[in-house]
């Protein structure tokens, strides 16, 4: 589990804090649309192993962000969605995804170009 931080020099340390690293931010993409289970959550993100998954809800959760909901049935479900905080998070990413989508051919072209000496 992530340490817990005292203090926070801005909003902008806060929020990455909370959403830093590959995986949060497409985690919350996959649940803008609802509450999904596990498997449903690893098939949205490609890539993710069910180790670092499972890590990034468990911390997501922690930060208020995403709800577990488990139900007491054979086999047991769980279900992940985002809570009030998660949403608003969600609509806060959503200029920064617009701006990936626009800025995409661009950023892969100066990530395979040579550098130069």
């Amino acid at each position: 589990m992530a340490k817990a931080k005292s203090a926070y020099s801005c909003g902008l340390d806060a929020a990455v804090d909370v959403v830093g690293g590959k995986w949060k931010p497409l985690i919350l993409w996959a649940l803008h649309d609802g509450t999904h289970r596990f498997g449903e959550l690893k098939r949205h993100v490609g890539g993710v192993s069910e180790k670092m998954l499972i890590q990034q809800l468990r911390e997501l959760e922690a930060d208020g962000v995403v709800h577990r909901e488990v139900y007491r049935e054979v086999p047991p479900r769980v279900e992940y969605s985002l809570t009030e905080l998660g949403e608003a998070l969600n609509t806060a990413l959503l200029p920064l995804g617009a701006w990936g989508d626009t800025f995409m051919e661009q950023i892969i072209a100066n990530k395979t170009k040579e550098p130069s000496a």
